[in-house]
């Protein structure tokens, strides 16, 4: 086995010197201690039982501090770590508000087309047998089923920035009658250059109403953002540090560099690698990587640029099920995928920033599980 696509170029943003037998960063943190369950929330039983049917049975800090001021109509400003459940808690009180009154109406913008696919699966469960209908709008699927699902005036829209203004210009979509919006990301989407996207978007929103706002970090270009999106808005943050703590992050040291994919697969094979995401740089590089690993008899398929938002999906989707154990990505996967039970994250080529780091260890660790984090350093 050789490494054939290595890069001799090194990423000089990202020095990971700092993660060396770095332990999860559990020390001196204060343990949040849940006040509800459930079960205490004014919401529509059967809202309830969708919800306990999911798999929900303890509400994380996050669900736990937004449900009620979101029951309750109040402007949000969510602060959380990635993989904290922070969909749930703007979907669960968002969906209780359209039974109440079936005239409201929820924009949700997501960053990718995966956070914002994933956001429509978690609402199709929590919506199950309420009669409650959403509309999918996002790139690289066709429009045409997309204006059918509009013209059901669908009381969810879901989808991303470009594909909203997409629909906008056709007129098959009309903003002015959505009295909640939902600012998914939105550091994300800044860092993608959605920026002036986002503030077209927000311009065709009727003044009067709910806005909920979620981000990992608020600086710079966000905080340009928030100014006149929320009113009196309930501050809710969950973060406690960059990274979960229950993380555990190393450095793997690359002796030869030619010997690389080797290294990596004698690492994989062992069964302690039970669900393994692998990132590299390039489209081309996760391609090679994943059918180098294929060839040597390892269950392995990559997502990329270049694969079409269909094929995406589907290798997603044997991931989410354990039809593949490796799913190799570039960091089009390293934000707001919801994949259940990452066992191993590894850097097999370095980000191109400390927050990209963050972004792609945060697969795994979710939801309190323990994860592994591991990062190649040539």
């Amino acid at each position: 086995m050789y490494n054939r696509f290595h890069n001799k170029r090194r990423i000089r943003s990202f020095d990971p010197t700092f993660i060396v037998n770095n332990p999860p960063m559990a020390s001196g943190v204060r343990e949040y201690a849940i006040t509800h369950a459930f079960n205490d929330f004014d919401v529509d039983e059967v809202l309830k039982r969708n919800v306990s049917d999911h798999g929900y049975k303890i509400p994380t800090p996050i669900q736990d501090q937004c449900i009620g001021p979101l029951l309750e109509g109040r402007d949000l400003i969510g602060i959380a770590n990635t993989g904290t459940g922070k969909t749930a808690a703007f979907l669960i009180p968002l969906i209780n508000k359209v039974l109440k009154d079936a005239n409201h109406r929820v924009l949700i913008l997501a960053p990718t087309r995966e956070l914002a696919t994933q956001t429509r699966d978690e609402f199709l469960a929590f919506a199950k047998n309420l009669r409650i209908y959403s509309a999918l709008l996002i790139g690289g699927a066709g429009m045409g089923r997309q204006i059918d699902s509009l013209r059901r005036y669908p009381n969810f829209v879901i989808g991303t920035p470009g594909r909203i203004k997409d629909h906008l210009r056709s007129r098959y979509l009309d903003l002015s009658k959505f009295d909640c919006v939902v600012l998914d990301e939105a550091d994300r989407m800044v860092d993608i250059g959605f920026l002036p996207d986002m503030r077209q978007i927000i311009t065709l929103l009727p003044t009067r109403r709910q806005s909920l706002f979620f981000s990992a970090t608020i600086d710079g270009k966000v905080r340009e953002i928030i100014r006149g999106f929320v009113r009196d808005p309930v501050l809710v943050s969950v973060k406690t540090g960059d990274t979960a703590r229950n993380i555990e992050q190393k450095v793997v040291k690359v002796y030869d560099v030619t010997r690389k994919i080797e290294q990596l697969y004698r690492l994989i094979v062992d069964e302690k690698f039970e669900k393994v995401l692998v990132f590299g740089r390039t489209k081309h590089g996760v391609q090679k990587l994943a059918d180098e690993l294929t060839y040597h008899g390892l269950r392995a398929e990559a997502i990329h640029g270049n694969k079409n938002q269909s094929q995406r999906m589907r290798t997603l989707d044997k991931f989410k099920n354990d039809e593949i154990k490796i799913l190799i990505a570039t960091d089009v996967a390293s934000r707001g995928l919801d994949i259940p039970n990452v066992s191993h994250v590894i850097n097999f080529d370095l980000p191109e920033s400390y927050e990209a780091y963050i972004h792609r260890i945060g697969r795994t660790g979710r939801m309190d599980k323990k994860g592994i984090a591991l990062t190649f350093v040539e």
